[in-house]
């Protein structure tokens, strides 16, 4: 095993309740352990249109990421926050994970399953700062806001509004398009 993944294993078991226990899950058939937050981190869980898009303009700032897990059947995206708990996420489909609360994790050197890393821990204990991850899903807001408007149906007979064809083919009025 790479140094670095063998830093990130040691690093999440830390938040086990046993983390030989917890090694031992990751080497399993299911490859899952389940460890606390609000020790080392907490988590924000948001839909994952808005996690990709919002990590796409994190991924852009000159700031090393912190570790962001995907459930791909729960279509959710998780930050890992440096833990506050005191912090008071508010948001439509928004989940906060933090002290007495527990989140289900893949080893880092995983790549395949439900659970899955779009940013693998580094094993130093990076997290996101919560304003730089608050300020991206603000923007990822903001383009699922204006693809909402855009995709519109009319309300009557279901087809692209000429509003909605504006954004494409230059039309203006908000009338069902011929």
């Amino acid at each position: 095993m790479q140094r670095a993944p063998k830093r990130a294993m040691e690093w999440l078991a830390a938040a086990a309740t046993n983390p030989r226990a917890c090694k031992r899950q990751w080497r399993g058939e299911s490859g899952i352990a389940v460890l606390a937050c609000g020790r080392f981190w907490d988590v924000l869980s948001v839909p994952e249109e808005m996690g990709v898009l919002a990590l796409d303009t994190l991924l852009c700032i000159p700031q090393t990421p912190g570790p962001v897990l995907a459930d791909t059947a729960a279509r959710r995206v998780g930050f890992f926050l440096p833990p506050d708990p005191k912090n008071c996420w508010i948001g439509s489909d928004i989940r906060y994970l933090g002290e007495d609360a527990w989140i289900a994790v893949p080893a880092p050197y995983r790549a395949t399953g439900r659970l899955r890393w779009l940013v693998p821990p580094d094993g130093t204990g990076t997290l996101f700062v919560p304003a730089a991850v608050e300020l991206a899903l603000q923007q990822a807001l903001g383009t699922l806001s204006i693809r909402a408007d855009v995709r519109r149906p009319c309300p009557t007979c279901g087809a692209a509004t000429a509003r909605a064809r504006s954004r494409t083919g230059g039309r203006t009025a908000d009338r069902p398009a011929p």
